[in-house]
């Protein structure tokens, strides 16, 4: 397997783009080829099959998706960080729905679900914690239903964003911190 860090993350927004556009039908190798502008064959030099590609495109959203430390300076707010995160995931809606698309493949592939749920696991753990040691308001279940409420949110508002119409997104994002974290914003 090639090790070329920049050819390899090239292949993978690719493959991002492919999986946001065509759903997993749709991810071949070779569609990442010709998404990548590469020569054919070169998405099967950095992946050994399908399957490989699939967690590691996993992984790579995750980079893609992880807050701008700048985000996250100065003094926190929960409902500002919940509207940047909803921002964040409006810029990278394609990463968004691809993990989406993910989360449908491993419905069908038990060793994919096995690397997303400790993949999101962890990810939640993470949150969490980050949430609870940076002295925001509530507790590990508020930040749970938080977390369960905004990936709803998220997808309705990527996804099909009318049914949001008559619900500004800053006013839900208000009222869940009210009602789920009701100790301060």
């Amino acid at each position: 397997m090639r090790q070329n860090p920049q050819r390899r993350a090239a292949l993978l927004d690719a493959a991002i783009e492919v999986l946001a556009r065509e759903g997993s039908r749709g991810l071949t190798l070779r569609a990442v080829d010709t998404e990548a502008g590469v020569p054919t064959g070169t998405a099967s030099n950095y992946f050994a099959n399908r399957a490989q590609l699939l967690v590691q495109i996993l992984h790579r959203t995750r980079e893609r998706l992880v807050p701008d430390p700048v985000e996250l300076a100065g003094p926190l707010d929960t409902k500002v960080l919940l509207g940047r995160l909803v921002e964040r995931m409006r810029r990278e809606r394609s990463v968004y729905i691809a993990m989406l698309e993910l989360r449908l493949e491993c419905s069908r592939r038990p060793e994919l679900r096995a690397e997303l749920a400790d993949f999101q696991a962890a990810e939640l753990e993470d949150n969490i914690a980050w949430h609870l040691e940076s002295g925001l308001p509530g507790d590990r279940q508020g930040v749970v239903l938080l977390y369960l409420a905004m990936t709803g949110l998220i997808v309705d508002d990527l996804t099909v964003p009318a049914t949001l119409e008559p619900y500004p997104v800053e006013g839900l994002i208000d009222t869940l911190v009210e009602r789920l974290l009701p100790d301060g914003e």
